[in-house]
């Protein structure tokens, strides 16, 4: 018997890590020469770790290699700076700090719940399944483009067989069985920014997030850059080192999956929200990995204020990144692409031939392009928000409760939301985020309307 632990593994990072240098414009020919000539295998497609374990020379070299990688300049760091000094003054057009009070009640905290959790739940089932198997198996059983939840119902036994539901979520995220909100870390980590705010405040620091994960969260509930970054913490590596250290996942979308709290609780303020992200981000990610939280941090703070719709919260979100950066290039294909098509299936093509073959499906960079466009093409309605983000394929499950949201936060009342999209949540969040579990999303927008509260 053999453990094979997903996303930490030496042999596993290399190949990632190599896909992460040739993005980066970082000539590691010779090391990829030695890797695949020493019989390396590439990264793993899909899952989080290869079938075989490697032998312990392979595992030697693959940890050699990963340090070797490090060393390695990109030429673009001056134009994707992880500093938020040099972020911010790399952004002409930064925002202005809020000089006015905002009301932001507890209603529209409560809609921003529950959109987040109806679109992580929307894509649960489908994530990792290639876009073609998205499209068959909702269009088997009429729901293309998707206007409701996936349905094994009525499904033909080959195209089941040839997209196999992901089978952690398969059980309780399809329409038949859903029975409240079932546990993901794409809610596990809101709760959790909750939980920072109220132990130590918005000055909270990079440190403070180390040590509540380490108090609270199961290694185990973590996944790609937060796992790398969780083990670093165990090995004794502290932030900001803990996002570098053997991390191909640094520009993977993990921290921007974490930045919903930061935008929600500063109404109308997206630099404060956005330099709060940043504070967050960096235990686990570098250059584009935190400018995914920065941007949906102020996206939300600008949604929050209650002032502008989707498309104005999408160029605050843009404000606040690097606009020489490859998120922010992301971000512009997505909004351009859905302007210019009436068709989302068209998109989502474009997109995916820029980014399919050569960018992970957890990486930042096509997940922010679909959002953007998601949410550009839905304008503002719930329903198509969700639907478009999932429909885009790549990180579903993550896209959808993104746009969710931001699309509760402009819809303003959970009563505006669809009852056919909160009904099934039977205001229930399962949860290891201890305290939580089971708690309803009116007491989880009262918890959070009090940290807008605080002083």
């Amino acid at each position: 018997m053999t453990v094979r632990l997903t996303w930490v593994q030496p042999e596993d990072l290399v190949g990632h890590e190599l896909r992460q240098a040739a993005q980066d414009g970082r000539d590691a020919r010779d090391i990829e020469e030695r890797w695949y000539g020493s019989g390396g295998a590439p990264a793993p497609e899909r899952a989080g770790a290869s079938e075989l374990p490697a032998a312990p020379r392979m595992r030697a070299l693959a940890a050699q290699l990963l340090d070797e990688l490090t060393l390695l300049e990109s030429p673009l760091s001056d134009v994707e700076p992880t500093g938020l000094a040099a972020i911010r003054d790399a952004c002409p057009r930064w925002p202005a700090p809020r000089t006015r009070p905002v009301a932001l009640g507890p209603e529209r905290l409560h809609a921003a719940w529950l959109g987040r959790a109806a679109g992580c739940l929307l894509g649960k089932p489908v994530e990792k399944l290639p876009l073609a198997g998205i499209r068959s198996l909702a269009q088997a059983t009429g729901n293309w483009p998707l206007t409701t939840w996936f349905t094994a119902r009525g499904l033909p036994g080959e195209l089941t067989a040839a997209y196999p539901w992901n089978r952690r979520s398969a059980a309780t995220s399809l329409a038949e069985n859903i029975d409240g909100m079932p546990e993901d870390d794409d809610l596990n980590h809101p709760l959790l920014t909750v939980l920072l705010l109220q132990r130590h405040g918005r000055a909270f620091s990079t440190a403070d997030l180390a040590r509540l994960w380490l108090d609270e969260l199961p290694a185990g509930r973590l996944f790609t850059a937060e796992r790398i970054a969780y083990r670093n913490l165990l090995d004794g590596i502290e932030p900001p080192e803990t996002a570098r250290y053997r991390n191909p996942f640094r520009e993977w979308i993990g921290a921007q999956i974490r930045a919903d709290v930061h935008g929600w609780t500063h109404p109308a303020d997206p630099a404060a929200a956005a330099e709060q992200a940043h504070r967050d981000a960096v235990l686990t990610h570098t250059a584009n990995g935190v400018y995914g939280a920065m941007f949906t941090a102020a996206a939300l703070a600008e949604a929050a204020g209650g002032e502008t719709d989707v498309h104005g919260c999408l160029a605050a979100g843009l404000r606040v990144v690097p606009p020489r950066s490859r998120y922010a290039h992301a971000v512009r294909l997505g909004i351009a692409s859905a302007r210019a098509e009436p068709d989302f299936d068209t998109v989502v093509d474009r997109l995916h031939a820029a980014y399919g073959a050569t960018h992970h499906w957890v990486h930042v960079l096509p997940n922010a392009a679909v959002l953007a466009a998601a949410l550009t093409h839905a304008d503002g309605d719930f329903g198509r928000s969700i639907g478009c983000a999932v429909s885009g394929g790549w990180d579903t499950d993550s896209n959808g409760a993104t746009a969710g949201s931001l699309a509760g936060l402009l819809a303003g009342r959970p009563t505006a939301l669809p009852d056919h999209w909160t009904a099934p949540l039977k205001n229930r969040l399962t949860t290891s985020v201890p305290g939580f579990d089971s708690i309803g999303f009116d007491t989880l927008a009262e918890l959070t309307h009090q940290e807008v509260c605080r002083p």
